[in-house]
């Protein structure tokens, strides 16, 4: 069967949706763990918003994923790590909640079939049951005690207000035998009816078996009667997935934020956009089907050379008819088409509320419009397409309907964004999207286009400045509010010799120009393209009036307009020796410490439950007895136990098998997943460790059966911190023992490059800490600092003569996170800088009370500096003692 291997940025999700479940068993208490992953992620704690009606401690978080970028897959992904790591169960029940039938359909089709990604990557959950709510209205306790259920619905099948979906609500005789032995808690916990009756129904039988819910597109789902809808499901945990997460009303509490461009450099999605204007909607419909067939002979050739097929296709945006007014509608577009550019007819389909030609293409060719026999170019839309709709081959969006506001674009353009194959193409062009606008105003469409990013693609609007660009250079000073310092326009102001008619003007030119009568002067405040410029010649009677306002609009988009790069735009390239190991021979980079020769072997003597590990299971029947309130006294805070009462409610609607010691050993060995030891080390430590727990007092198979996933954890963690520490000794003498010169280097063959697309901070430079006028910093954008002090160095570095570029690294971004390696983990030093001299300095800032904790950091890149050949400078800087960063650099 064919697998389906994560990109760098979906892995890096799915660790986190990990250890955010490991933190909720191990704390007990969802908002704790938030606040403990988020800051093991990414160095600062995040706040938890609990749900209203909602248990506070319930597991409620957020994975935001802009468009393209394969929400789908990371549920589905999830699934297994809910029943493994979180519920500790082998099945359990997934409500999939998604907003429209389309969507649910679509869903529904991918998760069944057994060659689709997602089928896979539920698979990894083991035995699966898909189905639809009408399906689920006839479970049965075989299905749900033999798989794991994932029921896909629209979130609106559980509102009780619709007369039509109240049957969930209503007692069915096909589900009356999931109602049998139930014990008296746990008919407590079922709804009831008007009347006091507990009614056999579907959501009585989910609350049982308490379902976690996946939410998808979560930005549809943020009314109160959602969340009531929720809670009734009684359930252990929700997940969302939005490119937009709502972070006001009720705010979602986001653990993983992907960025636009990990997807670009991950090559989901085609960026930059490049945006021409053109106020004639004849040409400009021209323009896109000239740069279709560009991009088709690209195609074609790459095709040639053994690419897959594409047919790159042209969404139309048509305008709406009026009665009132001509309208370039799609029957005009259609006929445009047709009879001014003698496109064939079979070329073009007409999607609309009245028209569903994508549909029909879908009867009409095996594999619709992906098929090399359907003759498709050109798509002719409205407002939006069918939910669900995903082309890659979808290249060019041309709208001819002037774009007055982001939600006029905003479904259409994130249809382009796809990547074919979401594999880079050799022909840059293909790796690019394209928009066509029917429009005067460069500089305003251009805003609208990035505000639709960020509104509806879910991008950051600092992304969102980067990845809409001028197609023609001279549209590019007309960008002026491309955001930040990056374009300034200096105002300008002209005499001229008559008062000019200024009421004629459009309301969107109004805004760039003021006329005074007074001093018979025009002010001109934003650059002008040259048909504003031509429609503000005609304010003017006298020829040589106009022959001024034509000069001064051309001034105005050619000489005004100033526009700053910094050396990551300038295409200057910025590389960071790494450290390297030769091991066996061959010299490899130093990323995983797994790869040093260590001796590993699980000791014998350690196979035993520490004192430790029979506490904590003994303190874990003690609160599924009693569902008591526990002191964290590490942390010194009251956790209450929602976990726990979880696995109780899960243990009365799953009944464990009973299994033998020699099957239960078997089981440990397969849910212990470590490479680094052999079958037979492994069998051999798991059998000794289960036989010496079974030999304590009040232990015997069954109450291991009941906590064989908690023990599972307990060897786990032992295995894997014996490993821990053969590796710390194995990274001490290989890294630091003697004769290490021989055996670690710096830069011979490999260096870090920060990529002049991959940067992308979680927070941006915000001013909080101050304001500076950086100057110096490689990207247009400068990740937040995490303090005063570091706000402090960063501008002190930015003033150094010596300094050519720096960057404020980031942590865990691929291409952009310059790291050293550790024994435990990896060490993302605060600013790595370009000297004038060739060097490279990395900087880290440590408060004081931090100081005495970053000892192996400071070891580490220490070495990395001396092992260099005076090519790398490390310095680690406390109390703001400046002259340190000084007289390292003079040396």
């Amino acid at each position: 069967m064919p697998t389906f291997t994560p990109k760098l940025y979906q892995q890096s999700a799915l660790d986190s949706i990990a250890a955010y479940f490991c933190e909720c068993q191990q704390m007990g208490n969802a908002d704790y763990a938030f606040q403990e992953t988020t800051k093991a992620l990414w160095e600062r704690k995040s706040d938890f918003t609990p749900l209203t009606g909602f248990p506070e401690e319930m597991p409620y978080f957020c994975l935001r994923v802009p468009t393209g970028g394969g929400k789908t897959f990371l549920a589905a992904k999830s699934v297994a790590m809910v029943n493994d790591l979180l519920l500790h169960t082998e099945h359990s029940v997934i409500l999939w909640l998604v907003p429209s039938k389309a969507i649910r359909d679509q869903t529904m089709g991918a998760l069944k079939n057994r060659e689709n990604p997602l089928h896979l990557a539920l698979r990894e959950a083991g035995p699966v049951t898909v189905m639809d709510l009408d399906e689920a209205k006839a479970l049965n306790r075989s299905t749900l005690d033999t798989s794991t259920v994932v029921i896909v619905a629209t979130r609106q099948a559980f509102q009780i207000t619709d007369e039509e979906q109240r049957k969930v609500y209503e007692t069915s005789g096909s589900l009356m035998s999931l109602f049998d032995n139930l014990s008296a808690d746990q008919r407590n916990q079922l709804l009831k009816d008007e009347d006091g009756t507990v009614p056999f129904s579907l959501v009585n039988a989910l609350r049982l078996r308490r379902p976690f819910v996946i939410v998808d597109e979560a930005h549809n789902s943020r009314t109160e009667l959602s969340f009531e809808t929720l809670a009734k499901f009684h359930p252990s945990g929700i997940m969302e997935l939005t490119a937009t997460p709502d972070i006001e009303k009720t705010p979602s509490n986001v653990l993983h934020a992907v960025s636009a461009v990990e997807l670009k450099r991950e090559e989901m999605i085609k960026l930059p956009i490049l945006l021409e204007t053109e106020p004639n909607a004849q040409r400009c419909l021209a323009l896109a089907i000239d740069q279709r067939n560009q991009l088709e002979v690209h195609a074609r050739k790459e095709q040639a050379g053994g690419a897959p097929y594409l047919r790159p296709l042209v969404l139309l945006q048509a305008e709406a008819r009026s009665a009132a007014r001509d309208t370039r509608h799609a029957d005009w577009v259609k006929a445009e088409l047709i009879e001014n550019h003698h496109v064939p007819e079979e070329e073009i389909v007409v999607a609309t509320g009245s028209e569903r030609g994508l549909e029909q293409l879908e009867a009409d060719f095996e594999g619709g419009i992906f098929s090399e026999k359907c003759p498709v170019k050109f798509v002719i839309t409205q407002k939006a397409l069918a939910e669900g709709w995903d082309c890659p081959f979808a290249y060019i969006l041309a709208s001819l309907a002037e774009l007055r506001s982001a939600t006029a674009v905003e479904q259409l353009l994130g249809r382009i964004l796809r990547q074919p194959q979401a594999k880079r193409r050799e022909t840059e062009a293909l790796n690019r999207s394209y928009a066509f606008v029917a429009s005067k105003d460069f500089g305003e469409t251009a805003a609208t286009l990035r505000d639709s990013l960020v509104e509806g693609a879910g991008f950051d609007r600092e992304e969102a400045a980067d990845f809409v660009s001028a197609r023609k250079t001279e549209q590019g000073n007309l960008d002026f509010k491309r955001g930040g310092k990056r374009v300034v326009f200096t105002p300008m102001t002209v005499p001229v010799s008559e008062t000019l008619d200024v009421k004629k003007l459009s309301p969107e030119l109004k805004k760039k120009v003021k006329f005074r009568p007074k001093s018979q002067e025009l002010e001109i405040n934003a650059p002008l393209s040259e048909a504003e410029t031509d429609e503000l010649q005609e304010s003017a009677v006298m020829e040589d009036t106009r022959e001024v306002l034509r000069q001064a609009g051309q001034f105005s988009r050619e000489k005004a307009v100033k526009i700053f790069t910094t050396p990551s735009e300038q295409g200057a390239a910025f590389f960071v020796p790494q450290m390297e190991v030769l091991i066996d021979g061959e010299l490899r980079l130093y990323d995983e410490p797994e790869a040093l020769d260590y001796p590993w072997e699980l000791p014998l003597y350690e196979a035993a439950p520490t004192t430790v590990q029979i506490s904590a299971l003994n303190d874990a029947v003690k609160v599924k007895q009693g569902g008591e309130i526990d002191i964290d006294k590490e942390k010194g805070r009251v956790t209450t136990r929602f976990v726990e009462d979880l696995e109780r409610d899960l243990n009365l609607a799953y009944v464990p098998e009973n299994w033998t010691e020699a099957k239960l050993a078997a089981w440990f060995c397969r849910q212990i997943h470590d490479p680094s030891i052999t079958h037979a080390s492994k069998t051999a430590f798991v059998s000794g460790w289960l036989g010496k727990l079974l030999e304590g007092e009040k232990m015997d198979l069954a109450r291991v059966n009941r906590q064989k996933f908690l023990l599972r954890n307990l060897v786990d963690d032992q295995i894997n911190e014996l490993r821990k520490e053969a590796i710390r000794t194995a990274h001490e003498t290989f890294l630091f023992g003697e004769g290490h010169e021989d055996r670690v280097r710096v830069g011979s063959e490999y260096q870090f490059e920060f990529h002049p697309d991959a940067y992308a901070p979680d927070r941006d430079y915000d001013a909080k800490y101050g304001e500076h006028d950086f100057q110096k910093h490689y990207y247009p954008r400068i990740g937040d600092f995490d303090s005063k002090e570091e706000f402090a160095c960063a501008c002190w570095l930015d003033r150094q003569p010596g300094i050519e570029s720096w960057v404020r690294n980031l942590v865990r971004k691929n291409g952009a996170s310059f790291f050293l390696q550790g024994a435990e983990k990896r060490f993302y030093p605060d600013f790595v800088c370009k000297l004038t001299d060739g060097r490279t300095l990395v900087v880290e800032y440590k408060g004081g009370d931090r100081w005495k904790n970053a000892a192996s950091d400071r070891r580490l890149g220490e070495l990395w500096a001396e092992l260099s050949d005076g090519a790398c400078v490390f310095v680690m800087v406390k109390d703001k003692k400046w002259e340190w960063i000084s007289e390292a650099m003079r040396s």
